[in-house]
């Protein structure tokens, strides 16, 4: 039988091989420590149903904190249980990612040099799965090395999805047909135009809906377009959303007769003639472009659901008579985040694939009449609606 000092002689020589090789190993597996982006999702989203689909829309803020250019090649989101809920890549990445300064075909917009940064613009759908209540962030990069190109890997930017639900509003306009403009796709839309002001980069129109009043056959106008006294929607009544609070009006803008006539806007004068209507919770419905002299309503005074508030104009940054809306957590135009809502009623009539000959052409009806009626949503993009 062996001693013990022979068996512990053994045990820490066989250790000590151990100990040699396993470092080694370990050296060899695990990836160097690198200097990348800093990610960050500046607002959680909040879930929103759109087509009987709950989805979350939320912005990925990348920046590089390295000194050498990264190039992207693919973004994973995942939920509470590791399970992806979203996968970006390809030229679906390219249109994705907003990048300040650069125009949305430039080739090089994947590659993100130092110093420089992008956003990614997510709307992470619920079909047929729960609603993540986390989500965090996988990016899949490439730079150069010496041997040629390295591939990455950074993680991060962990969010808790927000529980509070989508504000239930009354319609804003009457009737219609009401085509509901706005596309998350869209590179100058709404959803993707960053404001940074008073020290802050936001997103007001976030889920900013354009009201375009059509007749049955989808014209926006009768006769002359060019004419803004000819659009079905110019001088309708607007309406009040929820009871509330006026907290903000402008009724001083001039509108032009024509559209060939509409000047150019400083970026305090884009909303036009407008009313903020607090309607509590820290949230304030937009309504702008209004018809001069149309604001009803004054500062402080109190309104109900339903009340007319002003009347659909063509003042401020716009291509046509519309109703721009959306509300936001704070009192400002430009200097707020925008937060999503829903109608608590509305008829969808049918929708435009593409806005190609918008104005010219009728809408597709909606193939199932039974899925016209639609309760606490938001309107997809560019569907057709009538209110109540």
């Amino acid at each position: 039988m062996k001693s013990w000092s022979k068996l512990v002689r053994a045990a820490l020589t066989a250790a000590g091989l151990c100990a040699l090789l396993v470092p080694s190993f370990a050296a060899a597996s695990k990836p160097p420590v690198r200097s990348s982006f800093d990610l960050q999702v500046p607002l959680a989203p909040v879930p929103v149903t759109v087509a009987g689909v709950p989805q979350l829309v939320y912005e990925l803020h990348l920046a590089n904190f390295s000194d050498e250019a990264l190039t992207l090649q693919r973004v994973q989101v995942f939920d509470e249980r590791d399970a992806p809920v979203a996968d970006v890549r390809g030229e679906e990445l390219g249109r994705r990612l907003g990048r300040p300064g650069l125009e949305a075909n430039d080739k090089e917009r994947l590659t993100i040099a130092p110093g420089m940064g992008g956003v990614l613009y997510l709307e992470v759908l619920a079909d047929k799965r729960p609603v993540a209540r986390t989500l965090r962030h996988r990016v899949d990069y490439a730079l150069a090395g010496k041997d040629g190109t390295v591939a990455a890997v950074v993680e991060g930017a962990r969010v808790v999805v927000g529980d509070t639900p989508a504000l239930v509003l009354a319609p804003p306009l009457r009737g219609g047909p009401w085509a509901a403009i706005h596309d998350p796709s869209w590179p100058r839309g709404h959803r993707r135009m960053l404001y940074a002001v008073n020290g802050k980069a936001r997103i007001p129109g976030r889920y900013a809906i354009d009201w375009i009043k059509l007749d049955g056959e989808g014209r926006n106008a009768r006769g002359d377009g060019d004419r803004v006294a000819r659009w079905y929607g110019h001088g309708e009544d607007v309406l009040a959303v929820a009871d509330g609070v006026v907290a903000a009006t402008r009724d001083d803008m001039p509108e032009s007769a024509s559209i060939a006539t509409h000047p150019r806007n400083a970026l305090g004068d884009a909303t036009g003639n407008y009313i903020a209507l607090d309607i509590g919770g820290g949230r304030y419905a937009f309504y702008e472009h209004l018809e001069p002299g149309s604001v009803r309503v004054r500062i402080g005074q109190r309104v109900r659901s339903g009340e007319v508030i002003g009347a659909l104009g063509f003042t401020g940054d716009s291509t046509g008579p519309h109703l721009h809306f959306h509300v936001a957590d704070a009192n400002s135009p430009l200097g707020a985040e925008g937060v999503p809502y829903v109608f608590g009623s509305f008829e969808v009539l049918g929708a435009f694939p593409t806005l190609e000959r918008f104005g010219d052409e009728r809408w597709q009806s909606i193939a199932s009449p039974a899925a016209a009626q639609r309760n606490a949503e938001r309107p997809a993009p560019n569907v057709v609606v009538r209110f109540p």
